[in-house]
């Protein structure tokens, strides 16, 4: 007969035991099991990202008060999938005094209210974030030496418009040669313009524009953008290069995005200094954004047939046949030609697409 036959007999075997005699698994790490619960981090600061180094951010906390300071913060592995840039305000946790060899926390961002993105070229869908939260863009551009390339121009406007951003524009070198021309392929639209010299730059009318706003600069490589930048900001000290003689070409001497406090008499703004660029993809624009940006003549194109692309071939076009009629003014005439021009730079990019 087997120890099975007998069931009696096992109640005496196991008296002796309760739950306490089971024995578990040690945990040799003694680490916590994992969970997909993550905390609510309620306690989380919010601050203002300055910019990023080797994957370390610089986070600005208590803006605009007598405890400001800065620290620095690394990403939560949960945001590992998350861009963090220059603008974001960005929830922090964990050490957040800012006192030398400490490490706060971003465990998460703030919804942005704004966001001025890239591709690499009109071919690329992938996005290069370039900076969160900016409502102005500052571009760049010389009169000369580079020469100014309009096209490259219209691609900053058109990128600016498709996120929200109001454009502003600044020629610099008008020393040397002559911005009349190049100015005029800007007719019509809504842009404010500063010229600039050598020894008449514009830096107090600039900085009243900054004021109360974050502004990105952009522009080409060698126009002169961090020449300005530290004009405007005395304590930024970014480097400053030339333009190479053989082949007309700037060569890049900020490598990363970071904002600067503006300080002026008037009050104080943010400028966004960001690397020199020869080109700017538009992968990711939505024409539509750019037309909502003219709005009367938006309102008009309101009787366009639906896809109309509001080209100068475009039929039954509403903003044509209203040109057509002489219901435009001088100024609604040069507003069309430049959101057609801008149209037309993205409606090059749609065919240089594979597959469209």
């Amino acid at each position: 007969m087997s120890w099975l036959d007998d069931p009696d007999d096992l109640e005496g075997d196991f008296e002796d035991y309760d739950e306490s005699s089971i024995r578990t698994r040690p945990n040799p790490k003694a680490n916590r099991p994992r969970t997909k619960r993550r905390p609510a981090h309620d306690d989380a600061r919010i601050g203002r990202v300055l910019g990023v180094d080797r994957g370390r951010y610089s986070v600005l906390l208590d803006e605009g008060t007598d405890d400001e300071h800065t620290l620095t913060a690394s990403r939560a592995r949960e945001l590992r999938r998350t861009p963090i840039v220059t603008g974001d305000q960005a929830r922090v946790v964990g050490d957040t005094t800012g006192d030398d060899g400490t490490l706060g926390r971003i465990v998460g961002i703030v919804e942005r209210t704004s966001l001025l993105r890239r591709s690499a070229d009109d071919t690329d869908q992938v996005e290069r974030v370039i900076v969160a939260n900016a409502d102005q863009m500052l571009v760049v551009v010389a009169a000369a030496d580079p020469e100014p390339r309009a096209r490259l121009v219209d691609r900053y406007l058109v990128a600016a418009l498709d996120a929200g951003i109001r454009p502003l524009l600044v020629v610099t070198k008008t020393d040397i040669a002559d911005p009349s021309s190049f100015l005029s392929h800007f007719d019509g639209l809504d842009l404010r313009v500063f010229t600039s010299a050598r020894d008449e730059m514009p830096v107090d009318e600039i900085g009243a524009a900054l004021v109360g706003h974050s502004t990105v600069f952009v522009g080409h490589s060698g126009v002169g953008k961090s020449t300005l930048v530290n004009a405007l900001v005395p304590s930024a000290l970014r480097a400053t290069g030339h333009v190479n003689q053989v082949t007309g070409r700037g060569r890049h001497t900020s490598s990363s995005t970071v904002s600067l406090r503006y300080e002026g008499a008037e009050g104080t703004g943010w400028v966004i200094d960001t690397p020199g660029v020869r080109s700017f993809g538009l992968g990711h624009v939505d024409p539509e954004n750019i037309l909502a940006a003219f709005t009367e003549l938006a309102t008009i194109a309101e009787d366009c047939p639906r896809g109309c692309t509001h080209l100068p071939d475009a039929p039954d076009c509403a903003l044509i046949e209203a040109a057509e009629r002489g219901e435009l003014t001088e100024t609604g005439l040069a507003r069309l030609d430049s959101l057609q021009r801008l149209l037309q730079t993205f409606a090059d990019k749609a065919e240089q697409t594979p597959g469209r």
